[in-house]
């Protein structure tokens, strides 16, 4: 088979149909190869039972009409001109059967053969569109009226045409009803399926984009905050705010580089991986907001959210637990290490730097100050600056102040946190013991 012939059979299998044609179209052009070949079909059906009629019938229009029908399915399939196909196959289904009906005579002994043109009105509507439908239903009305007139006032005369017996008449009668009707529910079904089929194939696609959309927005929330997220999506503008009072903090792990010479990459990988994550579930607990991890140091923040929680005391209790897990979990910390906490509140401007790899991140002194005060720590101590400790001494117990030198900023005075203050009746028993 050469490839051409190979071509050729192919979009007679597919109809026609290009990769590249919308659903629509598909569609349009699967129904309509479908209707050709039913009315195919029905037209060998007609040439077989007129062959077996003898000679008082001639096979000449049916065989005619089976001719031009695969003349014009294989004009389509060689220029692949659509538009062309369904005009022409079309009239073929309107025409035609007023052709037949003149050639034998009149409504009866044509046994209303014409009922095969009310194809072409309901192919319109199927393959153009209930509003391109409208012509091809009046065509067919136009043609029932004007042959209905010509048998009326030539009803009376006598023309050379075959001589039809009523038994024939009722036999073709039953076939044309029974072809017709069968051929419009066939289509009508087909297309009332395939659309159903599209519907379904669409809420898949639209299911499978919703859990895609659902995938992406969870990971522009592991980036970014919810509200800044919203922004982001709805708007080009840079997004930058300030923020009058929040509360970072830093935590840098201990001798981490000494660590890791002895390790893989893989096993580096793991151990932070084990222990930020762990963070991250601390972070998620108190309702505060990871900002990023930088190497082996870990920040975040509280109060650039609509929380009315209290964020400076959530860092707090946060920090502790960090630390608490560090000396308990030795399955999150398997190599033993400690770290080192610095915490500072006052005023940050935050924002989205970039477009492309961005990350939602915080700047001014209160940052600086709560990462030098961090590298200035001392292993599993949480240290805080003065703001911090004003709002934190009521609910937690404190080391006596300490006086860093801190690059850039002088002297300051930093608190190292001990733990949650316990309540007196708890303090009181500790005494009497």
């Amino acid at each position: 088979m050469t490839g051409s012939q190979s071509s050729f059979l192919e979009r007679l299998r597919t109809a026609g149909i290009d990769p590249a044609d919308d659903d629509e179209t598909k569609l349009n052009k699967s129904l309509l190869m479908f209707a050709t070949g039913l009315v195919s079909i029905a037209s060998i059906v007609w040439l077989i039972i007129y062959w077996s009629l003898g000679p008082r019938l001639s096979a000449t229009l049916p065989f005619g009409f089976q001719v031009l029908l695969a003349l014009n399915l294989f004009i389509y399939l060689k220029t692949d001109n659509f538009n062309f196909f369904r005009l022409s196959q079309l009239a073929l289904f309107l025409f035609f059967p007023f052709v037949v009906q003149w050639t034998i005579g009149n409504f009866i002994t044509a046994s209303g053969i014409v009922l095969w043109g009310l194809l072409a009105p309901i192919g319109a509507i199927l393959f153009f569109g209930v509003r391109e439908s409208i012509a091809w239903f009046v065509a067919y009305v136009f043609l029932i009226g004007l042959s209905g007139f010509f048998d009326y006032h030539l009803a009376g005369l006598e023309l050379q045409k075959p001589k039809i017996s009523i038994q024939t008449s009722v036999i073709f009668f039953a076939l044309n009803f029974v072809a017709v009707s069968t051929i419009a529910y066939l289509l009508l079904r087909y297309s009332v399926a395939e659309k159903r089929r599209a519907q379904e194939r669409l809420i898949e696609t639209n299911r499978l984009l919703q859990i895609e959309q659902e995938r992406s927005e969870r990971l522009l929330l592991n980036i970014l905050p919810g509200p800044i997220a919203e922004r982001l999506k709805n708007s080009n503008q840079p997004i930058a705010d300030g923020f009058a009072d929040v509360t970072v903090m830093f935590a840098d792990i201990v001798n981490f580089t000494q660590v890791a010479e002895g390790l893989s990459p893989s096993q580096v990988f793991a151990m932070l991986n084990r222990i930020f994550s762990s963070f991250d579930e601390l972070a998620e607990r108190y309702g505060l907001e990871k900002i990023k991890t930088i190497g082996d140091a870990y920040m975040v923040a509280g109060g650039l959210n609509d929380s009315e929680r209290n964020y400076t005391a959530a860092i707090a209790e946060m920090a502790l637990e960090m630390r608490e897990l560090l000396h308990r979990d030795f399955n999150v910390n398997k190599a033993h290490l400690e770290v080192r906490i610095g915490i500072g509140t006052g005023p940050v401007v935050a924002g989205v730097v970039g477009k492309k790899k961005f990350i939602y991140d915080l700047w001014g002194d209160t940052v600086n100050i709560a990462s030098r005060i961090t590298s200035e720590g001392v292993p599993g101590m949480i240290q805080v600056d003065v703001t911090t400790y004003r709002r934190l001494r009521d609910r937690f117990d404190f080391h006596e102040p300490q006086t860093l030198y801190l690059k850039g900023k002088g002297n300051m005075t930093v608190y190292r946190m001990i733990g949650a203050k316990q309540p007196a009746s708890d303090r009181r028993a500790e005494r009497a013991r």
